[in-house]
Parts: structure tokens; sequence; C-alpha cells
């Protein structure tokens, strides 16, 4: 799954869940039956699961373009030099005071 797919399944989540929540609340309250009202919400949890968890193929649309092994020795990870972290720490400590 890329990083689209996983704002996708996430959003996808989200909207499915208060979606249900609020048709379950409302059957419910219009039947007046609480169990009514849960196995909708029950149902509405599962089928939010199996639309969101699976790695489905609409959640791979853009593929990442990763490095050869080769090509990411060529360019080496840069070092954070310590005289940076330095001055960051001493400026933090002023504002404090």
């Amino acid at each position: 799954m890329d990083w689209q797919g996983q704002k996708l399944a996430e959003q996808l989540m989200q909207i499915m869940l208060v979606a249900f929540a609020v048709v379950a609340f409302f059957t419910g309250y219009l039947v007046n039956s609480f169990q009514t009202m849960l196995l909708i919400y029950a149902s509405g949890v599962l089928l939010t699961t199996l639309v969101a968890v699976p790695n489905w193929p609409f959640f791979n649309r853009n593929h990442l373009k990763w490095l050869d092994p080769s090509e990411a020795d060529r360019h080496p990870k840069p070092q954070i030099s310590s005289t940076n972290t330095g001055s960051k720490k001493k400026s933090s400590k002023q504002h404090q005071k």
C-alpha cells in the first residue's frame, strides 16, 4: 500500500464508521431497539474492516520509485553535525528562562 493508498484507506474508514454510526443510531431510535442499533453498527464495522484493511489494488495506484542498491551506495546519507544540535539546545534554554 502506498502513501496515497494509506490516506485513502484512513478517509474511507472514518467516513464509513461515522455513516454507519449515524444510520444505526437513527434506525435504532425509530425502531426503539438497542439491539438493532448494535447489529447495524457491528455490520458497518465489519464492512469497513473488509474495505479498509486488505491491500486492495486501488490502494496501490501511486507506486513509489525506489533506488537500486547500487544507486543508493553512490548517495550516502547526510551526516548530522553536532554544532547544529548544540546551538538549538542553547537557544531553547534561553527561551525557557
